[in-house]
């Protein structure tokens, strides 16, 4: 069973290794744990439902308490103080594309905003009801999770939109091919949801992030069914695909996706290699990258995340020989630690080794085989866990993304995490941040920092925290050349920081074009768009100077 207030299977827990607690009780403090409340305590607060009935909507209580927040640090927060503040009014579960045709005549007809749900992962408020007098109606794409039809001549396969990343690869790799998407949530969330946010896989660098992957498909609008072809390409005007990508439900529901597959490889292994500074590991992920090396996927993790994830991966006693060879090798305090994929034939993978390794060694990079690269692998949908646990010793955790060009990332990267270390200094508190590359191109990369904090004595304070650290990066990437979100989306979190990159006349584009699909305002409303722009006019200022 689904958790309802937190991630994931409620039967699957992460433990923080003993070595793992004190590491943090050094850097930040010792924490005490806030009170949950209880499902029962939750439903009681449940108002009744206002929409009128309808054969495809539940107003149930519970069904609405699962469908009311996503997995943001404000989300997490309401869920386990049972403050969710509103709860949609009812949840649709549509089985076909004619079942959501039917919810959007509903909705039409008696005023109500639609909301798409997935795999309910979101982490920037895009599946969040909103207050007000309009009745709120929540679509959970869930039961249209299977693989349609698949053209292996054409390498084309169909899905449900709400199918999840695992009944995906399942489906595909029961024939020969995957898709080879794989974000972090790739246990919960679904392809409409990654169209939708324009997602990026942890192997982009072999299959392309979501907008190489999306061939085409249907959406069910408020101005009738938008079928978009397949074409390799085409030169023929503005890309229909482009319009979607990225929409967040504002323009309205994608209910049958095709995507481009790939068949199963060959040969699939991961690998590491630690560098003795930032700057030696930093200069070999760009050279790795813009020498087009085959690789299927790479990460970079700075020194202190480099140390933290040491600390938190159990196994003293290996840690601590790893620790002495890499000594020995002139890897030590500040090292960088290089997670690489290779996928492909056994030629590809070992050219692709080869010239890794050739680059590495001439910034000093230590090779230390698959064996870390295999616990990568293993645990890589499971770190989400890793919150459950900090939670219940005290501890709060949230994530910032951006991606820039490569001679701005050292500077964009350090301002973030000074932001971050200094913005709950007025209150005594510490912050522990560290950073990794998640996705590499030739002209740049992501920026992915996480940062944990102590809980506050009250559930009101620590979203207090959260709000001075979240906005406040959040102006600190825009001003410095960052996009608001690499891989994310924008949701109602970032919404408005979201003029400040695409300037005046691309915000009256986007309004423009969602307009045009949902004039009365319907669809997900307040999410991509925001009728609050609250970035401050001298971050806009210097973002155009």
């Amino acid at each position: 069973m689904r958790r309802w207030n937190g991630w994931g299977d409620d039967q699957f827990n992460l433990e923080l290794p003993s070595q793992g607690k004190q590491f943090l009780a050094d850097r930040i403090g010792s924490a005490q744990a806030l009170t949950d409340v209880t499902l029962e305590s939750v439903q009681a607060r449940v108002p009744s439902s206002r929409l009128r009935p309808h054969p495809l909507i539940s107003t149930d209580a519970v069904d609405r308490i699962r469908h009311a927040r996503g997995q943001s640090l404000p989300d997490w927060l309401a869920m386990r103080s049972g403050d969710f503040h509103v709860f949609p009014d009812g949840v649709a579960h549509p089985k076909d594309s004619s079942d959501v045709r039917s919810l959007l005549e509903y909705a039409q007809a008696h005023k109500v905003h639609l909301i798409p749900y997935g795999g309910g992962t979101s982490v920037a408020g895009h599946i969040n009801p909103l207050a007000g007098r309009t009745p709120v109606l929540t679509v959970d794409m869930g039961a249209m999770n299977r693989l349609m039809d698949l053209d292996t001549i054409s390498q084309i396969a169909t899905f449900g939109a709400g199918t999840p990343g695992p009944l995906v690869e399942s489906q595909l790799r029961a024939q020969g091919y995957t898709l080879g998407h794989y974000p972090q949530s790739f246990e919960l969330s679904t392809l409409g949801g990654w169209v939708a946010s324009r997602s990026s896989g942890q192997q982009s660098l072999r299959y392309g992030r979501i907008e190489q992957l999306f061939a085409g498909g249907r959406i069910e609008t408020f101005r009738g069914t938008l079928d978009i072809p397949t074409f390799p390409a085409s030169s023929a005007g503005p890309d229909i695909r482009e319009m979607v990508m990225g929409s967040e439900g504002r323009v309205g529901f994608l209910t049958e996706i095709k995507v481009r597959v790939t068949p199963l490889p060959a040969r699939e292994s991961f690998h590491v290699i630690f560098f003795p500074h930032w700057e030696a590991a930093c200069t070999a992920a760009r050279r790795t990258v813009q020498n087009r090396t085959q690789l299927s996927m790479l990460r970079l993790s700075n020194g202190t995340e480099t140390e933290t994830q040491m600390a938190l991966a159990g196994h003293p006693r290996l840690v601590a020989l790893l620790e002495r060879f890499l000594g020995l090798r002139g890897v030590q305090a500040g090292k960088c630690m290089m997670t690489f994929g290779l996928t492909g034939t056994q030629t590809q993978c070992r050219a692709a080794l080869r010239e890794i390794r050739k680059i590495a060694g001439t910034h000093n990079g230590v090779y230390t085989g698959t064996h870390l690269g295999k616990k990568w692998a293993e645990k890589r949908f499971t770190m989400p866990y890793l919150r459950e646990a900090l939670w219940q010793l005290g501890y709060a955790v949230d994530t910032l993304e951006t991606a820039t060009d490569w001679e701005n990332v050292d500077n964009l990267m350090n301002r973030m995490e000074h932001n971050l270390k200094s913005q709950l200094a007025y209150s005594g508190e510490r912050v522990h941040v560290f950073t990794h590359l998640s996705h590499l191109y030739p002209q740049g990369c992501s920026i992915y920092t996480t940062y944990v904090f102590r809980v506050a004595r009250s559930y009101g304070e620590t979203l207090e925290r959260w709000h001075a650290l979240k906005h406040s990066t959040s102006e600190v990437i825009v001003r410095n050349r960052g996009t608001i979100s690499h891989q994310h989306g924008v949701g109602k979190d970032h919404a408005p920081f979201l003029p400040v990159e695409k300037g005046e006349l691309g915000m009256l584009a986007i309004r423009a074009l969602c307009n045009t699909f949902d004039p009365d305002r319907l669809l997900n409303p307040e999410t991509l768009l925001s009728t609050a722009e609250t970035v401050s006019s001298d971050t806009k200022r210097s973002r155009s100077e």
